[in-house]
C-alpha cells in the first residue's frame, strides 16, 4: 500500500510535465504561426500603400520642397488624378471661364487690418511651377500610414445619419445659411486661424457648402475652405482644401486630389497646402475670399480663392442634383468630435474663442453672398443661424454697410458649458 501511496503522486506529476511540455509547444507553434501571419499582412499593407501612392502621384516636371516639409509636384494638367476618373478620362482641363457672375467685384472691404493677398507656406522656397502644370501637393507613406483606414482615406469620417444639424453623428457645426432659393455659387471672406486640436483622429475646418439632395443619403455637396487635420496632413497648420461627395459622405468623393474628381488649373496654388499667415488673437487678422460659381455656359462649378486666382472645377458629369443647381448654401465651421475620452472634446473651431469676443478675436465670414439664377452675384439675404452645442461652440450674426452679410463663429469645446 505504502508503495502505491507513492506511485500515485509520482504518475500525476509526470502526466502534468507531460503536459505542460505539449501546452508550451502548442503555444510556441502559436506565436510561431503569428509571427509568420504578421509579415503577411505588413507586406499586403505596404502593396496597397504602393498601389495608392502610384494612383495619387503623377510623374511631374518639377519638385518643389516647401519649408514646412511638404512636397509639391509640377504635374503636367492633363496627367492629373482627376482624369483617371472615368467620365474624364481622355479630356484635357478646360481653360476658366471668360465670363464671372455679374457684380463680381461688389465685394465691400474688409477693413485694413485684413490681408489681401493669398500665401501658401511653399512660396517661401522663391520657386514656381511652369506653365501647363499645375501645383499639387505629393501624397506621401506617412500621409498613408497615418490614416485610420486606408479604404478611406480622404475622406470625412462616414456619417449614420447626415443632417445638418448633425447631433449624435461626432460632426458639429456652427452655420449661417440659406435655403429658400435655386443657387448657383456663393461668395465669402473667412479669417484664418489654426484651432488646436484635440486628438490626432480629428479635425476643424471653416468653409462655403454647396449642397442639394437629401441629407440622408443622396446628398451632393461642393465644398472649400481652410482646415486643420492632423491625421490628414501631419501637423497643426491651416490648409486651403476642397471636398465633394454624391453620396451624403458615403462612397464617394474626397478631399483635395485625393480620388478622380476635382480639376486643378491653375499652377499658383496648391490644394492642401499651408496657408501663411494666420490671424493673431488681438491682432492683425488675415482671410481669404472664396468664390464658388457655376458656369452657365459648360454647367461646371468653378472655384476660386483671392483675387482672381481660378483654381478649378468640379466638372458637373460628377453630380446627379449638383448638375442643375443648388438648393441650399451654408457657411461656417465644423469639427469632428471622436468621442475618445468619454467627454465632449477640446477641439477649438475658428479662433477657439466665441462669437462675443468679437473682431480680432473670433473667427469671422464676411460678405456672405450667392449667384442666383441671373449669374448674379447678390446679397445672402435671409440668413438663418445654427450651432449644434452652443455650449461648445456657438454663432451670431449682423449686418452692416461695411461687411454686409456677416457672422462671428466658433469655440473652444471641452469647458464648464460643453463637459
Amino acid at each position: 500500500m505504502a508503495w502505491s501511496f507513492h506511485f500515485v503522486p509520482l504518475l500525476l506529476l509526470l502526466f502534468f510535465l507531460l503536459s505542460s511540455a505539449t501546452s508550451g509547444h502548442s503555444s510556441s507553434g502559436n506565436a510561431s504561426a503569428t509571427a509568420t501571419l504578421r509579415p503577411g499582412r505588413e507586406l499586403l499593407r505596404q502593396r496597397r500603400i504602393r498601389a495608392l501612392l502610384g494612383k495619387l502621384n503623377k510623374p511631374s516636371v518639377k519638385t518643389i520642397e516647401s519649408p514646412d516639409g511638404d512636397f509639391i509636384d509640377c504635374v503636367p494638367s492633363h496627367l492629373q488624378p482627376a482624369f483617371d476618373h472615368p467620365k474624364l478620362r481622355g479630356q484635357k482641363p478646360l481653360d476658366p471661364p471668360e465670363e464671372r457672375p455679374r457684380n463680381y467685384n461688389s465685394t465691400i472691404a474688409g477693413g485694413s487690418r485684413a490681408g489681401p493677398l493669398v500665401v501658401q507656406a511653399w512660396h517661401a522656397a522663391g520657386e514656381t511651377c511652369p506653365e501647363g502644370t499645375v501645383a499639387l501637393r505629393r501624397t506621401t507613406e506617412k500621409d498613408l500610414l497615418r490614416a485610420s483606414s486606408l479604404g478611406r482615406y480622404g475622406r470625412k469620417p462616414a456619417r449614420r445619419i447626415t443632417r445638418r444639424d448633425s447631433t449624435g453623428s461626432g460632426h458639429e457645426h456652427a452655420v449661417g445659411y440659406v435655403n429658400s432659393e435655386k443657387y448657383y455659387g456663393a461668395k465669402a471672406s473667412v479669417n484664418v486661424w489654426s484651432p488646436r486640436i484635440g486628438d490626432p483622429s480629428e479635425f476643424s475646418l471653416s468653409q462655403i457648402w454647396v449642397l442639394s439632395g437629401s441629407f440622408s443619403n443622396d446628398l451632393n455637396t461642393i465644398e472649400a475652405g481652410w482646415q486643420v487635420s492632423p491625421e490628414l496632413y501631419g501637423d497643426s497648420n491651416p490648409r486651403f482644401f476642397t471636398y465633394w461627395t454624391t453620396d451624403a459622405y458615403q462612397e464617394t468623393g474626397c478631399y483635395n486630389h485625393n480620388c478622380r474628381g476635382f480639376v486643378q488649373t491653375t499652377n499658383k496654388i496648391a490644394v492642401g497646402a499651408a496657408i501663411t499667415p494666420e490671424s493673431v488673437y488681438n491682432g492683425r487678422q488675415f482671410d481669404i475670399t472664396l468664390l464658388i460659381w457655376k458656369d452657365p455656359k459648360h454647367g461646371h462649378w468653378w472655384l476660386e480663392l483671392g483675387p482672381g486666382v481660378v483654381v478649378g472645377y468640379w466638372p458637373s458629369g460628377l453630380f446627379t442634383h449638383l448638375a442643375h443647381h443648388a438648393r441650399m448654401v451654408q457657411f461656417g465651421g465644423e469639427i469632428f468630435n471622436a468621442g475618445a475620452r468619454g467627454s465632449h472634446t477640446a477641439t477649438q473651431m475658428g479662433s477657439g474663442h466665441f462669437p462675443g469676443e468679437g473682431f480680432d478675436r473670433a473667427a469671422y465670414f464676411r460678405n456672405l453672398q450667392v449667384v442666383d439664377w441671373d449669374n448674379s452675384i447678390i446679397r445672402a439675404s435671409n440668413l438663418k443661424l445654427l450651432a449644434d452645442h452652443p455650449g461648445c461652440y456657438d454663432i451670431k450674426g449682423g449686418f452692416n454697410g461695411y461687411w454686409g452679410t456677416y457672422f462671428y463663429y466658433g469655440g473652444p469645446g471641452r469647458n464648464v458649458k460643453c463637459p
